[in-house]
């Protein structure tokens, strides 16, 4: 049988998207979850292959994750050494400063990601921090509110253990969630190789990626001639955005310069550089601009 791919989209389009299926959705999402979440724990595997529809014009118009309008993520590097930016604690800088703006604050028990994909390397209790109203619709049978305090050490155990964070406006979580979209809901991801956004940005088109998770503004990262393509960095890289050509690293349009090849390699030959002074002004003001926090 051969499919019309423009009538597929539309029928997709219609079961899958139409509000009316969004109650029974619900309905049978809670009950999976309450008798162990086999179908939810599937459903979350199958969610990496979604910005893979991307390639399809007729579904990436039809799904809201997929649409840079409605998303606008960061990555923020949690390595230190980086050239110009000597006096600027990135990442706390700009998450202190959410925590501090934020009425209020959620944090997940246990990271999904790392607990579906039975991860060895970083901690599962370290969950992601919601910020915002629509964070108070969060169930607190896996997630318990935090003060700011408890915010800033959650974020602080999270950069310890070597976890990158992901901040901005996420549509895809609205979703997963099942929480409306408002504008008042804040995802703060502390991602290794088993988050579900960077597996799944792999998977889509460069600029898909582009027009949703973005770097920091100025920041760029640079493979020197100390590379001797040992690979440490292909490891390391969530995202897969480097590969060994001819006996040394090279880094595609995928990067989104979160700074882990820099820290991974064992020969400092990865150089991340800063050319903004304002770049804490810069992320949090994109990320208020999208996320009303009061």
């Amino acid at each position: 049988m051969i499919l019309n791919p423009k009538k597929t989209a539309k029928k997709i389009s219609k079961t899958v998207l139409d509000k009316g299926v969004v109650p029974a959705f619900n309905a049978a999402y809670e009950f999976d979850r309450k008798r162990g979440g086999r179908m939810v724990k599937n459903f979350f595997k199958s969610f990496e292959w979604l910005y893979a529809l991307a390639y399809i014009p007729a579904l990436r118009d039809r799904i809201p994750a997929l649409d840079p309008e409605l998303s606008d993520v960061s990555t923020i590097p949690i390595n230190k050494d980086i050239e110009g930016a000597e006096g600027i604690a990135l990442p706390e800088e700009v998450l202190d400063r959410l925590i501090d703006i934020s009425n209020y604050r959620v944090i997940i028990d246990q990271c999904a990601c790392r607990a579906i994909y039975g991860c060895e390397s970083y901690p599962k209790d370290v969950g992601c921090i919601f910020m915002g109203e629509s964070a108070r619709k969060i169930p607190d049978d896996y997630s318990h509110e935090a003060s700011v305090d408890e915010a800033k050490a959650h974020l602080r155990k999270a950069f310890a253990a070597g976890l990158v964070p992901i901040v901005g406006e996420a549509r895809a979580d609205h979703d997963l969630l099942r929480i409306p979209p408002e504008g008042r809901l804040l995802t703060t991801c502390f991602c290794c190789e088993c988050c579900c956004l960077s597996r799944a940005f792999r998977r889509g088109p460069v600029e898909t990626v582009d027009g949703i998770l973005h770097p920091v503004e100025g920041l760029t990262v640079e493979v020197t001639d100390e590379c001797v393509g040992c690979g440490t960095c292909v490891t390391s890289c969530f995202i897969g955005a480097i590969q060994v050509r001819a006996g040394r690293a090279v880094i595609d349009d995928y990067c989104r310069v979160c700074g882990r090849c820099a820290g991974a390699c064992p020969h400092n030959a990865v150089k991340l550089k800063l050319d903004n002074p304002n770049a804490v002004d810069d992320v949090v003001n994109r990320i208020l601009a999208k996320v009303d926090l009061s």
